[in-house]
C-alpha cells in the first residue's frame, strides 16, 4: 500500500511536469525526474512505463518524448495519493478537534474503525505511537484513554520543534529553484489567501493547512526520527484538548498572518530572513501553548 500511493502522488506530479514540456519535447532523464519528483530511480522507471503504455511518451532512452496523448489523462484521485497510516491520522486529529476530547476520554477501537472506514489495525498502530508519549494509556478491558499532560512536558516537545524547524527552514532556504517544494509552498500560499478571505466560517480548517504547512518545511530536511515525533507535534500545538475554544477563530487568523510572512521570507530565499521569521510564529506557537495549558 506504502509503494502504491507514493507512486500514485508521484505520478500526478509527473503529469504536471509533461503538461508544461511541448509536443516532441524530449522527457528529462531518469536522475533529473527522480530529484525533481522525490522518489527513487526505480518508482520513476514505473512512471515512465505507465506514461508509454498510455501513448503519454514515445520513444526509449534518451530519445524519450511527450507526445500530445499526455493531455489525455488524469491523475489518481486525491484519496488514493494518502497513505492509510496519513489516512488515519487526519481522520483521528479531526476527530479530536470536532469532538474537544478531554483528559480521561475512552477511545474505542472498533467505533473509530468503523467510523473512519479503516481496520482496527490501523487504528491500533497509530495509537500505540502515542502511548510511549505517556499522552494514551492502555487498560486491560477498557480500551484507550486520554491523559492529560503537563506545561513542562510540552515545552520539552517544543524545544525539539523548534530546532528541528530552524534546521528545516534554513535547509528549505537554500533549495534549488528545481525544487517541487518551491511549487507546493506556493499552493499553500495560496490556500492561506484563499482560508482567510473566509475565515469567519472556515477558522476550524486552519488545522489541517498548518499542519501540512509545517510538514512541507520539515520534509526540506528529512529526519526519520524526527518524523516519528511529529505525529506528538500535531496533536499537542494544533488538537490538543486543552485548547481554550473561544479565541481560536482570532488565533487561527493571527496564524495565517504569520504563515504568509513566514512563506515570503521562505521565497526571498535570504536565511536571515527566514530564521526570523521562523523564530518569530514559533514564539507565537510557543505562548499559545503554554496559555492553553494554564487553565
Amino acid at each position: 500500500m506504502k509503494t502504491d500511493t507514493v507512486f500514485k502522488r508521484a505520478f500526478n506530479d509527473a503529469l504536471s511536469l509533461v503538461a508544461k514540456l511541448e509536443d516532441g519535447e524530449p522527457l528529462p532523464s531518469e536522475n533529473t525526474l527522480s530529484a525533481g519528483l522525490g522518489v527513487s530511480r526505480t518508482t520513476v522507471r514505473k512512471i515512465i512505463a505507465a506514461l508509454a503504455a498510455q501513448g503519454a511518451i514515445t520513444g526509449a532512452g534518451r530519445r524519450r518524448a511527450v507526445a500530445a496523448a499526455r493531455t489525455k489523462l488524469r491523475p489518481f484521485p486525491a484519496a488514493e495519493t494518502v497513505s492509510t497510516s496519513a489516512q488515519v491520522e487526519n481522520r483521528f486529529m479531526e476527530w479530536m478537534l470536532r469532538d474537544n476530547a478531554r483528559p480521561g476520554t475512552t477511545i474505542n477501537e472498533l467505533e473509530l474503525a468503523r467510523q473512519f472506514g479503516v481496520a482496527t489495525t490501523g487504528i491500533r498502530e497509530f495509537l500505540n505511537r502515542f502511548q510511549s508519549f505517556g499522552l494514551i494509556e492502555k487498560r486491560p478491558n477498557a480500551g484507550w484513554v486520554f491523559k492529560g499532560f503537563t506545561a513542562r512536558f510540552a515545552l520539552e516537545l517544543f524545544e525539539i520543534r523548534e530546532m528541528f524547524e530552524l534546521r528545516s527552514a534554513e535547509a528549505f532556504a537554500r533549495l534549488p529553484d528545481s525544487s517541487k517544494l518551491w511549487r507546493q509552498i506556493e499552493a499553500l500560499r495560496d490556500e492561506h489567501i484563499v482560508l482567510l478571505r473566509d475565515i469567519d466560517r472556515r477558522y476550524h480548517d486552519f488545522s489541517d493547512l498548518d499542519s501540512r504547512f509545517h510538514r512541507l518545511i520539515n520534509s526540506a530536511a528529512p529526519n526519520r526520527f524526527i518524523d516519528g515525533f511529529y505525529d506528538i507535534i500535531t496533536l499537542i500545538f494544533h488538537y490538543h484538548y486543552q485548547w481554550n475554544k473561544h479565541d481560536e477563530r482570532q488565533r487561527n487568523e493571527a496564524a495565517i498572518g504569520e504563515h504568509l510572512a513566514y512563506i515570503e521570507a521562505l521565497l526571498s530565499r535570504d536565511v536571515s530572513i527566514v530564521e526570523t521569521a521562523c523564530r518569530a510564529h514559533l514564539t507565537s506557537a510557543k505562548e499559545t501553548l503554554l496559555r492553553s495549558t494554564a487553565g
